[in-house]
C-alpha cells in the first residue's frame, strides 16, 4: 500500500483533498502527530520515510536530489520522492496521486525522484 508524507511546505489542501477523495489512502504531513516535526531537516525526513514506508511529496526541486544521493550513498533507501509540478492544478495533482496509489507496486518508486505528472 502506498502512503504519502506531504512536506511541510506543500499546501495543506493537498492532504485535505486527497483524504476527502480517497479516505482509505494514508496521507500524512510533516508536523502531524507521529511524523517528523516542522523544521526537521530533509535528511532526517528521508530516514523517517524509509523507516515508515512513506513516499515523500515535496516541491523541493533544488536540494532534494542531493539529499537523496547522500541517503543512498549511506546504504539507505527511500520508498520514493514525488516532486510537485507548479504547472499542474491542485485537482490535477490529486488525480495523479490517487491514480499512482491505486495502480503502483509498493516498491515501484524506491530510491527515485519522480517529477509529476508521471502518467501521461
Amino acid at each position: 500500500m502506498i502512503c504519502y508524507l506531504m512536506d511541510e511546505n506543500v499546501n495543506p489542501l493537498y492532504q485535505i483533498q486527497l483524504q476527502m477523495r480517497d479516505p482509505d489512502l494514508v496521507v500524512w504531513a510533516v508536523g502531524d502527530e507521529g511524523t517528523p516535526s516542522k523544521g526537521t531537516l530533509d535528511p532526517e525526513i528521508l530516514i523517517w520515510c524509509e523507516d515508515y514506508g512513506f513516499i515523500l511529496v515535496t516541491n523541493n526541486r533544488t536540494s532534494m536530489p542531493v539529499h537523496l544521493t547522500e541517503h543512498i550513498n549511506q546504504g539507505r533507501h527511500v520508498p520514493g520522492i514525488f516532486i510537485l509540478n507548479p504547472n499542474m492544478s491542485i485537482g490535477e495533482t490529486i488525480e495523479e496521486l490517487i491514480l499512482i496509489a491505486g495502480t503502483s507496486d509498493d516498491d515501484e518508486y524506491q530510491d527515485t525522484i519522480r517529477f509529476l505528472p508521471i502518467t501521461q
